[in-house]
């Protein structure tokens, strides 16, 4: 640090607030300093930081799987998101026990971590990780998917679920159709229970009674398996683009044409549903934004205790072929 603060004729505080990304350097001043860093092969010693500091700029994120579109685009959102704050992102699973996950990330000394999605369920009977700040995706907003046995409330940010829901909900409904059904997603996910409730509250607005809903488990394999219990339908609604891409498949196994026969909805606008044979209509997420959201959020409790309050991203209709308006 002695040696990039001499190349660059400046103080080695000044090195130390450009090292931190303080905003106390003007940008020419910054831009000489990085200059010599490079010049030299400066990297700051993270560890050597740590001591220093306190914290490891190091978030955790605690999943169940990455198997799911959802959980694999999320990490890839979130890395990117931590990775412009200077923090590194450590992963851990948490198929069994997220008590486990904690102990985990405090043995590593993150300084805080992300729970994501399926995995925010488990918060619900977890002992209270002492000292570790944590952002939830996906959980209730009013504290009960982040209600610790210790009642410990943690900041939540979460997709819309049940806004798209309703959108697609009613999407399907200016089709004319008589009923619109519902591909549901696990019991137990927090996302799914939102979907399902978006399409009742809708429904029942338009006072049709909701069909029985057919269950799936997120993979397109179990759409395929849903058609059977969905002879009836003229219009599902999935609670995801991968049992939607199997509920097709089955449509046309069987003779039943998209959109003619049949109108399909799906969730979560994956990079392939514009390619799905017809392409497919949905309710896209904003990762990035639920990604950016949740770092930010997290990073503003390590360096400033600041607790932010829930935030809902807003979702939106992506309308393609799969889908047949009334003429």
């Amino acid at each position: 640090m002695a040696m990039v603060a001499s190349r660059a004729g400046v103080s080695g505080q000044t090195v130390s607030r450009v090292v931190n990304d303080s905003p106390r350097v003007d940008p020419a001043t910054r831009a000489r300093v990085e200059k010599a860093m490079a010049e030299l092969g400066y990297r700051p010693h993270r560890a050597a930081r740590a001591l220093r500091t306190g914290r490891t700029h190091t978030i955790g994120l605690v999943v169940t799987t990455l198997a799911t579109v959802g959980n694999s685009r999320m990490l890839q959102a979130t890395a990117e998101a931590a990775e412009r704050r200077g923090y590194a992102l450590l992963v851990v699973t948490a198929a069994s026990s997220i008590a486990e996950a904690f102990d985990r990330l405090q043995d590593q000394g993150v300084d805080g971590a992300i729970v994501l999605n399926e995995a925010s369920a488990l918060t619900r009977s977890a002992e209270s990780p002492a000292g570790l700040r944590l952002v939830v995706v996906d959980g209730a907003s009013d504290g009960s998917a982040s209600a610790f046995v210790s009642t410990v409330f943690v900041s939540t940010v979460s997709s819309d679920h049940a806004g798209g829901a309703t959108e697609a909900t009613r999407h399907l409904l200016q089709g004319e159709h008589a009923a619109v059904h519902h591909l549901a997603g696990p019991a137990d996910s927090f996302a799914a229970a939102e979907r399902e409730r978006g399409w009742r509250e809708t429904l029942q607005d338009a006072g049709i009674d909701a069909p029985q809903i057919v269950r799936g488990d997120w993979s397109a394999e179990s759409g395929y398996a849903a058609a059977a219990a969905l002879e009836s339908a003229t219009a599902v609604f999935c609670a995801n683009d991968q049992m939607a891409l199997g509920l097709m498949r089955a449509l046309a196994e069987r003779g039943s044409r998209v959109p003619e026969d049949v109108s399909v909805i799906g969730f979560d606008d994956v990079p392939d549903a514009a390619n799905y044979r017809p392409p497919l209509t949905t309710i896209r997420q904003d990762f990035p934004a639920l990604a950016e959201a949740a770092v930010a959020a997290l990073i503003a409790d390590i360096e400033h205790a600041e607790s932010t309050p829930s935030m809902l991203i807003p979702t939106r209709l992506v309308e393609r072929s799969s889908t047949k308006m009334s003429s």
